[in-house]
């Protein structure tokens, strides 16, 4: 893969509201806040949200004392500081995954919904978190999997052309990637993590029974057969809870101001320089000594994706 691969952008999209609210998802929503609530640590200090979008699953994280919600997309931050509002609890940063602007072993959690599947060199990606996790840290993915009951069948009926038995990733459209199991796995372990349990996910995405059948009954179904994921994975989203292992940086978690937990995405100097307007008491950007970029702070949010 090129050293910086390409990035799906929502910008300006109405996501949330389309897909989510009035997409007929409740079903799914139901099913991974059950996920996310077997698999997330009772507390802790800093989670990183990565692909947080307009922070749909934010305050389930309510155990954890400050989140930093991260997407590419400033728009799609800018409806989740409206829904959970500027306070010191939440932290905005625009930047792209493959470059995160943090300094080394800051977090003790993080998460990844509904985001790998974007990913055109996941590896790399996956690389990054683990940088930036303390160890031990606890890191949630969700994948969509290739190896899914629809497409088995697609498969065996002639009417996909791609095999979902075969371990590497396939694109099924721009930029939306399907991943086999064993090799999300594969990746994980070769990041740096400890893959720890394992559940499937919307059993039940079937649109005559999302019709006929009430979301939380089905989801109440869903949750009985999600411990499955450590036996086989067959279900079309696949959520991992895995440990960081080894020693990636020596931070006090929580224990520093915010300014502190970022260096420059483009050449990893840390710490920056904060700057501000003379008739302003907040700062309004970051400043890099080293390669002396600008990351501007705009109405709240860390913009770390262009120069200033």
């Amino acid at each position: 893969m090129t050293d910086h691969p390409p990035v799906c952008d929502y910008t300006d999209s109405d996501y949330q509201t389309s897909f989510w609210e009035r997409g007929g998802r409740e079903y799914e929503d139901l099913c991974e806040a059950i996920a996310l609530k077997r698999l997330l640590p009772k507390g802790g200090k800093l989670m990183l949200e990565l692909g947080a979008g307009a922070g749909r699953n934010t305050m389930r994280y309510e155990g954890f004392e400050r989140v930093v919600l991260l997407d590419y997309s400033r728009t799609q931050l800018e409806q989740a500081q409206s829904r959970l509002g500027r306070s010191e609890r939440y932290i905005y940063v625009a930047a792209d995954v493959y470059r995160l602007p943090f300094v080394d072993g800051l977090f003790d959690a993080a998460t990844m919904i509904r985001t790998l599947h974007h990913m055109a060199d996941a590896p790399a990606a996956l690389r990054q978190v683990r940088s930036v996790l303390q160890p031990g840290a606890a890191f949630i993915l969700e994948f969509a999997n290739k190896l899914n009951l629809k497409a088995i069948l697609r498969y065996a009926l002639r009417r996909q052309a791609w095999s979902p038995f075969t371990l590497e990733p396939v694109e099924f459209a721009a930029l939306n990637f399907d991943f086999h199991p064993r090799t999300v796995r594969g990746w994980l372990t070769a990041a740096g993590f400890e893959v720890q349990k394992t559940l499937t996910v919307s059993h039940f995405r079937v649109g005559l029974l999302k019709r006929l059948i009430p979301a939380r009954l089905l989801a109440g179904l869903d949750s009985l057969f999600q411990w499955t994921g450590g036996l086989f994975q067959v279900t079309p989203s696949v959520f991992v809870r895995a440990l960081a292992v080894g020693q990636i940086g020596n931070l006090p978690v929580g224990q520093i101001a915010n300014l502190s937990y970022f260096k420059c995405p483009a050449c990893s100097h840390a710490p920056l320089d904060v700057g501000r307007d003379t008739i302003s008491p907040y700062p309004d950007r970051l400043t890099c000594p080293a390669c002396g970029r600008v990351w501007p702070i705009r109405d709240g949010i860390y913009d770390f994706r262009e120069e200033g």
